[in-house]
């Protein structure tokens, strides 16, 4: 990922055919060595947005890291994101793609906990991330605020690394989110310490539990293949 761009997919409506894995891929080798990196807990205020971020550093050989850094698995990093919410949640919160947006429904496709606009894609000398804008949802107060982010940057080893290992930082973020669960007027006071100990801390575990997942580097195909096509050499 040493060239810089900055890209939007362009996804296809889903289909029951879509929605199906296509032969994912897990890297021959030996796995990555995931640790996950201590946050500081983010109070969840009565008013304002909320946030929340997850840390983790995956160290993997180094012939493995030169045929994982590229664009293209920035793409399957954030597959396996919505790949993994599914599994956790035994399928019953599932991915619809269409036309310039991604919805996350719950068990119906008319029950959209959160509709996002177009991935972004953003690279450069030592990272990448991924951002989705969110849209909507029941899970939303103020529609057309915050985002979600998986972003991955090329650290140094550090002291206890093996020889012959890189790092990878990798980082889940909600930024600017106004939850429903919160309400609000008098009410948000009590709803923040509801929202805090329920989806706030569901969320969390999910994404240390992705965090995790990741030391098999299983990364499917994306569905779109927006970076697909740019050059391995960069």
């Amino acid at each position: 990922m040493a060239m810089t761009t900055s890209q939007v997919d362009h996804e296809p409506v889903s289909t029951p055919e879509a929605d199906r894995e296509e032969g994912s891929v897990t890297i021959d080798g030996p796995e990555a060595r995931i640790e996950l990196v201590a946050q500081e807990k983010t109070p969840v205020h009565p008013d304002g947005p909320a946030g929340s971020a997850q840390e983790a550093d995956a160290y993997l050989p180094e012939e493995t890291f030169e045929h994982l850094w590229r664009p293209e698995y920035l793409e399957r990093l954030a597959r396996s994101y919505w790949r993994y919410l599914s599994k956790v949640s035994l399928g019953t919160i599932r991915v619809i793609y269409e036309p310039g947006a991604r919805s996350i429904v719950f068990i119906n496709p008319r029950i959209v906990l959160l509709r996002f606009r177009r991935p972004r894609y953003d690279t450069g000398p030592g990272f990448g991330q991924v951002t989705w804008p969110i849209e909507r949802g029941l899970l939303v107060s103020s529609p057309g605020r915050g985002f979600l982010r998986i972003s991955v940057r090329h650290l140094e080893p550090g002291n206890d690394a093996e020889p012959g290992c890189e790092r990878l930082r990798i980082r889940s973020e909600v930024s600017n989110f106004y939850p429903f669960l919160r309400g609000s007027g008098w009410f948000a006071r009590i709803g923040a310490h509801i929202y805090s100990a329920t989806q706030l801390r569901i969320h969390v575990l999910v994404t240390y539990g992705f965090l995790r997942s990741l030391a098999r580097l299983d990364l499917p195909p994306s569905a779109v293949g927006a970076l697909a096509d740019d050059d391995p050499g960069n």
